[in-house]
């Protein structure tokens, strides 16, 4: 009001109020921005408090195809849990098996050698099977649980079905071996000696029913993801590839990592 009344008087109000104008424009602006800044860093802090050696683990490993980023909001999950989450990044088109497991064992060496508190594996879909093959080739003095989800355990048939196919080659080397027959890699792994739980998904999909026989969740049957030994499984109703974005998937991964059992009397499916 005072400036108001100042460039009345004056009659210079066309002259200042421009100039005026673009500057609070701008401080407005900058307030925003630094409002904004604020305001997500606070939000960061309040989901993921500081690193600590001591603090819980979790190695958290994507499946073929993909990459560490696609597993970035079942981590902010895990994080706002309170685990410390190690996202494992690897090239599974290009490689075999070995070659997998050599290159995820350097990323653990080097993320997880100061940690001193329990350490925990989860795995979707080849990402649990690579949790597997890793466990079974190394001793974790600290190992804490594990989570597979989607993983085909016993191999599937649709690996078996498009075996000579274009698709198939072109997922390379590892995917080639994802089926039943005697080259199966998930067959060559060994039973679980660590407590694990397996979340398996059934999902309704047409094109693909005439190939998998039974439930299944668009790519690995029901049954195929089963363990002898397993400590504990439950099926959800969420497709292949949508587990990694599922809130009740990660809400149960949370619950197998805390307390060794997944939360059957309250399961929102």
């Amino acid at each position: 009001m005072a400036f108001a009344a100042l460039f009345r008087k004056t009659g210079k109000r066309a002259r200042i109020c421009k100039p005026m104008t673009r500057i609070l424009a701008a401080a407005g602006i900058l307030a925003l921005v630094c409002l904004a800044a604020t305001l997500v860093n606070c939000a960061s802090q309040a989901v993921a408090a500081p690193d600590t050696p001591d603090k819980e683990t979790v190695v958290l490993l994507h499946g073929l195809g993909r990459s560490s980023s696609s597993m970035w909001i079942f981590a902010f999950r895990l994080k706002r849990a309170g685990f410390q989450v190690e996202l494992v990044g690897y090239d599974s088109i290009n490689q075999t098996p070995d070659e997998i497991l050599e290159e995820i064992s350097e990323q653990i060496r080097e993320c997880c050698a100061n940690v001193s508190g329990r350490m925990h594996f989860v795995g979707h879909s080849l990402g649990g099977l690579m949790v597997r093959a890793y466990l079974q080739s190394n001793d974790v003095a600290n190992l804490g649980r594990v989570v597979l989800m989607g993983t085909p355990n016993q191999g599937t048939v649709a690996a078996d079905y498009f075996r000579d196919t274009w698709l198939l080659k072109r997922l390379g080397p590892t995917a080639e071996r994802l089926g039943t027959d005697e080259n199966s890699f998930p067959l060559t792994l060994e039973g679980p000696y660590f407590p694990v739980g397996i979340i398996a998904g059934e999902f309704e999909n047409d094109l693909i029913d005439n190939v998998i026989p039974g439930k299944d969740d668009g790519l690995v049957p029901v049954e195929a993801t089963k363990l002898e030994g397993m400590t504990d499984f439950i099926v959800l109703q969420t497709s292949h590839a949508m587990m990694r974005y599922d809130e009740e998937v990660a809400r149960q991964t949370i619950e197998f990592l805390k307390n060794g059992r997944f939360d059957h009397d309250n399961n929102i499916d």
